[in-house]
């Protein structure tokens, strides 16, 4: 069954219907993301700036992968692609085997809606919404009743440890607390991928270290895939992967066995 939207454009209710008009199968697949020879070029007056230089790279469903590099190497333009945010000059980003450049823009807030959750380093929640409202706004965006929305929201909410923070606004709440509803709203839609953009930047370094713990719980018990553009080195602890992106490349990916971690030095074990 289709459901209208406003401007009367049938839109899919489930993975499978969206698959199907795509005339893509919904076969099990062993990774929910794969990027195959992603370039990006930006124009700077009549000068192009390469950002990536060819990308590939697989993400396993519910892995908490690590996207490290130095500013300017190409790690938050790589996390935009993933995320769709942005389109690859050349070369195809796949969602659960969808290639998400070839979506029409309806397609694209579709699937960003249902199956990709945001957190961002700024934390991002509207300022005059509750913690509540927050978290249920991609509900409501997403076509959920009111009842079942505010129903689920104060779940998330109980989830992330702000169970009695509902009706607070965000001047009324920590940093911490503030990533904490971000989590929770990016959890809104039982998304397969959680993408977190250095989720820990304006965090203290306990908090910062609590934020980490919850992303890598929900990851474990609720197999969301965590992927995370990041500086803070405490997230390789709690990573299954970590890739390290320089000059628009990918330089290595390492799993976490592999990885030596002590206080000021980061080692590959021999």
């Amino acid at each position: 069954m289709n459901v209208e939207s406003r401007q009367g454009v049938k839109r899919p209710t489930s993975n499978i219907e969206f698959c199907v008009n795509r005339g893509l199968t919904m076969a099990e697949v062993a990774n929910v993301v794969r990027v195959t020879n992603v370039t990006k070029v930006f124009k700077l007056g009549k000068i192009d700036v390469p950002a990536l230089k060819g990308v590939n790279l697989e993400i396993a469903k519910g892995d908490y992968i690590s996207i490290m590099g130095p500013s300017g190497s190409g790690k938050s333009t790589l996390f935009n692609m993933i995320g769709g945010l942005d389109k690859p000059t050349s070369g195809k980003v796949f969602i659960d085997e969808v290639d998400i450049a070839q979506l029409d823009a309806y397609e694209l807030a579709w699937l960003r809606c249902r199956k990709i959750g945001y957190i961002f380093q700024t934390f991002n929640i509207i300022q005059v919404m509750t913690a509540l409202e927050n978290v249920t706004l991609p509900m409501i965006f997403a076509g959920m009743h009111d009842d079942a929305a505010v129903e689920k929201g104060l779940q998330l909410l109980e989830l992330v440890g702000l169970g009695d923070r509902f009706n607070h606004k965000p001047f009324e709440l920590s940093g911490g607390q503030q990533q904490r509803v971000a989590v929770a709203r990016a959890l809104a839609n039982d998304p397969a991928i959680i993408l977190a953009d250095e989720p820990t930047g304006n965090l203290d370094l306990t908090t910062g270290e609590e934020i980490i713990a919850l992303l890598k719980r929900l990851s474990q018990e609720r197999g969301v895939t965590v992927i995370s553009a990041t500086h803070d080195f405490k997230m390789l602890n709690v990573s299954d992967q970590v890739v390290w992106i320089r000059d628009g490349r990918v330089d290595k990916i390492e799993d976490r066995e592999e990885l030596s971690i002590s206080i000021g030095q980061i080692g590959t074990r021999v």
